[in-house]
C-alpha cells in the first residue's frame, strides 16, 4: 500500500476518532509458531501507533523473532467502525517510564490522587520498559457505511451484478 493511500485513510475523522481510544489489539506470532493476539494500551503519535510493555513481557522475544504485527482498533456500537492496522514492530528499550506510557493511562478516570498514587507504583514498579513502535504499513477503515469487509465487498458486488443482469 502506497503511503498516501495511508495517510489518506488515517486522516478520515473516523479513523481519528479510532487511534484516540484507549486499547488496540496487537496480534503477531508467538515462538511457538501460533497466533497471539492481546489488548494493550496505545498512542498515536501522527505517525506511529506506540504501546509500551514491561521489558520482561512474554510478547517480546516474538517480536524479535518476527516484527510482523497487526493491530485493530474498534468500537463497541452498532455498526462498528474498525481500523485495521498492518506493519512491524521496532522495540525500543528505554530507562524509566517512557512518557507515551504515561499519556496512554492519563486517559482512565482517576481522580488527582489517584493519579499521583498510580505514578507512583508505575515508577516504584518499572526501572524501564519497553516501547513497541508501529509505523503503518497497511490500513483499512471499515465503518459499514462507506466501506465494508472486502468479502461483505466482493458479495454486493455480485448481488449487483445478479440483479442489473
Amino acid at each position: 500500500m502506497r503511503q498516501d493511500e495511508i495517510t489518506e485513510i488515517l486522516n478520515r475523522p473516523i479513523s481519528k476518532e479510532l487511534l484516540a481510544r484507549d486499547l488496540t489489539r496487537l496480534a503477531y506470532v508467538a515462538r511457538d509458531g501460533t497466533p497471539r493476539n492481546v489488548p494493550i494500551a496505545f498512542t498515536w503519535n501522527g505517525s506511529q501507533i506506540v504501546m509500551c510493555t514491561s521489558k520482561n513481557a512474554p510478547k517480546l522475544p516474538s517480536l524479535r523473532a518476527n516484527p510482523a504485527v497487526a493491530l485493530t482498533i474498534d468500537t463497541e456500537v452498532h455498526p462498528p467502525r474498525i481500523l485495521l492496522v498492518r506493519g512491524r514492530a521496532e522495540l525500543d528499550v528505554v530507562d524509566g517510564i517512557p512518557a507515551e506510557y504515561l499519556q496512554m493511562n492519563g486517559t482512565y478516570e482517576m481522580t488527582a490522587e489517584q493519579r499521583v498514587e498510580w505514578e507512583k507504583e508505575v515508577r516504584s514498579l518499572y526501572d524501564g520498559m519497553v516501547r513497541v513502535v508501529v509505523t503503518p504499513t497497511w490500513v483499512k477503515l471499515i465503518d459499514f457505511e462507506t466501506t465494508l469487509p472486502s468479502a461483505v465487498e466482493e458479495l454486493a458486488r455480485q448481488r449487483a451484478e445478479r440483479e442489473n443482469a
